[in-house]
């Protein structure tokens, strides 16, 4: 596997992209904005955007044009052959498009504020149930990340973006890093091996027991929770970074694992989501990456390991970053400890296992989950995020 100056593997491309505009000229680009015509961006499109200046989408300079979204919907790559699984697209009603092809834009937030100019390279339509199909693998709406792709302009607008504004976020500072901050870190503490670890939801025994199997093989563990848009009723970001805290103070070593959130959109693509999340932790400087059950999934569309299967449809250079698969793991009664179908021989009915509606439910009556499901100190966290009362 090849490897930076630090040791590191080196970004999806071979170099970590950079979009945010020096200091110097951030201030001349915002002036000059004021007289753009402007696009106003959806959340998602202003996750990407920060995920593309950061370098955490490398190698993308900016939103797809025509020949990157056409190949990276039909063959999982991109024009250049570089392995990409997900379009990354920004949208525009068709009179926008024709007044915005061919010149640089003002692209704005959800305040209205200009954060980043876009040099319009192209403006071309597409099929949104051609890439619900083979994105999300559905057309049906109920699907979240389909939904969000249906509510999008008819036209894509492709070209560079230039990100002179980077968005503000007043939440979890202290864990905020960009890819070239992670790698930092990395470096400073002697880790040559990272595994990343995805999250969205609180990190349960199971979760933990996975982390710790992968962090037996590799030198530091990057905890690496989603924080932009995900579904209403998953649980907030807030709750969940308690969780991660409480869970590492007494846990975890500390100085093997690093707690960083990742800024991106949840798109609840199932097994497309799982190498796009591979990808994107390869940028942040992981040579590994946990794959579980249902990775990235959303009610009944992907099967169980259908996540993990994906994987080999790349050759073992198309990634560069090392998947590492886990089955469903549980505590079992028999063995006294967490394992899986691969190490325990008992019988379900020895296995302590909870559906998250049973969870929701006995939280919601401020019950704690069972300590072979749950470490006590996140399911107090939990109960008062359910109740409504103060931990």
């Amino acid at each position: 596997m090849p490897t930076t100056e630090e040791g590191l593997i080196p970004p999806h491309g071979g170099a970590l992209v950079n979009r945010l505009a020096p200091a110097a000229e951030a201030a001349a680009l915002a002036e000059s904005a004021a007289r753009l015509p402007r696009l106003a961006l959806s959340a998602r499109s202003v996750s990407d955007l920060e995920m593309i200046a950061v370098g955490a989408f490398s190698p993308l300079t900016g939103f797809m044009a025509r020949e990157a979204y056409r190949t990276v919907l039909s063959d999982m790559h991109l024009p250049s052959g570089l392995a990409w699984s997900l379009p990354v697209t920004a949208s525009a009603s068709a009179e926008q498009a024709r007044a915005f092809e061919g010149k640089t834009i003002a692209l704005t937030d959800d305040t209205g504020a200009a954060i980043a100019a876009m040099d319009v390279e192209e403006a071309f339509s597409y099929d949104k149930e051609e890439e619900a199909r083979l994105a999300y693998r559905t057309t049906e709406a109920a699907h979240p990340g389909v939904a969000a792709l249906y509510s999008q302009g008819e036209i894509l607008l492709g070209g560079p973006v230039t990100v002179f504004r980077h968005p503000e976020h007043a939440d979890f500072r202290p864990h905020r890093r960009d890819p070239a901050e992670t790698r930092s870190a990395f470096a400073e503490r002697g880790w040559k091996t990272v595994v990343g670890f995805q999250t969205r939801n609180p990190v349960h025994r199971a979760h933990e027991y996975i982390q710790k199997c992968a962090l037996e093989t590799v030198d530091g563990l990057l905890l690496h929770p989603l924080v932009g848009a995900t579904k209403d009723d998953d649980i907030p970001a807030a709750v969940r970074m308690a969780c991660y805290e409480a869970l590492l103070q007494d846990y975890y070593p500390r100085d093997r694992v690093l707690l960083s959130v990742l800024p991106a959109a949840m798109r609840y693509a199932g097994p497309r989501e799982a190498i796009f999340h591979a990808l994107v932790r390869k940028n942040y400087g992981c040579s590994h990456f946990i794959v579980g059950r249902d990775h990235a999934g959303v009610g009944s569309y992907y099967g169980t390991y259908d996540a993990q299967q994906i994987f080999g449809e790349f050759g073992p250079k198309d990634l560069g970053v090392t998947p590492m698969f886990f089955e469903n793991s549980f505590f079992c009664r028999q063995c006294a400890s967490m394992a899986t179908a691969k190490t325990c021989p008992h019988d379900d009915a020895e296995h302590v296992t909870l559906s998250g509606t049973k969870v929701r439910e006995m939280l919601a009556r401020g019950e704690a989950p069972p300590p072979e499901f749950s470490r006590p100190e996140v399911a107090r966290i939990l109960i008062a995020a359910y109740s409504g009362r103060p931990d």
